[in-house]
């Protein structure tokens, strides 16, 4: 049986992928408070994770259920008014919330599994496990939510053409 490492570690191999889920679910307003309350729940419960246990899914799956919470509480109360400092440059910050509004948009199932998959690098069969079902239907809503994606922030359906062959024919 492994040894499990230091909280701190953990905290610092898995609080970007943290705050990037956070940020996908609860937006950048939000995504300060969801990383900073997954990260105390899990200081408690950490001493009692099996040593073998998948660290970065466990996470993930509290960071889950600490954007619920605050998406909860976001609904029943006034949203304040702050003002968030500037990125780097105004085009990279405005090229971050198009994609995060667009991001949004999607359905909550969609807008999960894309944040699990594409952001914290997640398997679809921890997916599942995550937002309930099964393997095949976190890669469908992944799928379909990249395929919104696409058609909203890009402004066009992209086209996937088959490769061609030697002959020239499209192959199938």
């Amino acid at each position: 049986m492994k040894a499990k490492e230091p909280f701190e570690t953990v905290v610092r191999n898995h609080g970007r992928t943290v705050f990037r889920v956070c940020c996908a679910i609860v937006g950048a307003h939000d995504a300060d408070d969801a990383w900073s309350e997954t990260f105390l729940a899990a200081m408690k419960a950490y001493p009692d994770l099996p040593a073998d246990a998948n660290v970065e899914a466990w996470l993930v799956t509290v960071a889950h259920h600490k954007a619920i919470d605050i998406t909860r509480i976001r609904t029943r109360q006034p949203v304040p008014t702050d003002v968030v400092p500037e990125p780097s440059s105004r085009e990279d910050a405005r090229e971050f919330d198009d994609l995060a509004a667009a991001v949004d948009q999607l359905p909550p199932k969609q807008k999960h599994a894309v944040a699990y998959h594409y952001l914290a690098g997640l398997p679809y069969n921890e997916i599942a496990e995550i937002l309930g079902g099964t393997a095949a239907a976190a890669r469908r809503a992944a799928s379909d939510g990249i395929a919104t994606l696409r058609r909203t922030y890009l402004g066009e359906l992209v086209e996937v053409t088959a490769p061609q062959t030697s002959a020239g024919r499209s192959q199938k």
